[in-house]
């Protein structure tokens, strides 16, 4: 897998976390990001968003630990200032696309990166932003 800055959005980190369909891309997303030294973006919707779905489902123990397993990847956090939060809600405005998931395409947009996802919502923002489809 060629090296590129990538953003992850929730469906690709808990295709991963839950072994669903997709995990052997994600693996081979996580390596190409720690051999080539180019982090992964997460907006913090997106990790708040991994956090109450697994805490909704599995309980506090495991979201605590997908708290920390996220701590150990090549990820980096990306908190919603008023510049993301812009762009999500211009998404949001114009698509029909959950609000956790704009942030992820207006992180993709703002970061000229790679949006990785399997979710059929982003097809809404092929044109203005790259996928990574698992």
């Amino acid at each position: 897998m060629r090296a590129a800055v990538r953003v992850l959005d929730s469906y690709s980190l808990i295709a991963y976390i839950e072994g669903e369909a997709g995990k052997d891309t994600m693996i081979e997303v996580f390596r190409s990001a720690r051999d080539s030294g180019k982090p992964l973006f997460l907006s913090v919707v997106n990790w708040g968003e991994v956090y109450y779905i697994t805490l909704r489902e599995a309980g506090r123990e495991q979201a605590d630990h997908v708290e920390h397993l996220i701590s150990t990847l090549p990820i980096q956090i990306v908190a919603a200032d008023l510049e993301l939060t812009k762009q999500a809600a211009e998404f949001k405005a114009e698509r029909k696309m959950s609000y956790a998931d704009c942030f992820a395409a207006a992180l993709a947009k703002q970061k000229k990166a790679e949006l990785v996802t399997g979710d059929k919502e982003f097809k809404q923002v092929e044109g203005e932003v790259k996928l990574l489809w698992l």
